[in-house]
């Protein structure tokens, strides 16, 4: 069994991570919710999806809460769910301003 060294593990700063994981998986899972309810099918005005986007915001931040924590530092997580929310809100402005 190889031994790894301490840069190629996954390092347990659990605090900052669960911290990074609940605001910023939080806000990106609304920017993907608020994506597929502007432009998904029937557009923001359909009358059974208001229900469904309730209940898909919920599953998608808990997905992305749990993934979070395989980052390898914090630091990462921070980056790149702080890219991934600029992201999609940088593409719903786009979309929504354009239409």
């Amino acid at each position: 069994m190889k031994v790894l060294s301490p840069v190629n593990k996954i390092q347990p700063q659990w605090w900052q991570k669960t911290l990074i994981a609940s605001l910023l998986g939080f806000s990106l899972a609304y920017g993907i919710i608020g994506l597929f309810a502007w432009f998904g099918p029937g557009g923001i005005d359909a009358p059974t999806k208001v229900q469904f986007n309730m209940w898909l915001v919920c599953l998608l931040w808990l997905c992305i809460f749990s993934l979070s924590f395989m980052f390898k530092t914090a630091r990462n997580a921070l980056f790149y769910l702080g890219v991934a929310n600029l992201a999609s809100l940088l593409l719903f402005a786009v979309l929504r301003w354009s239409l």
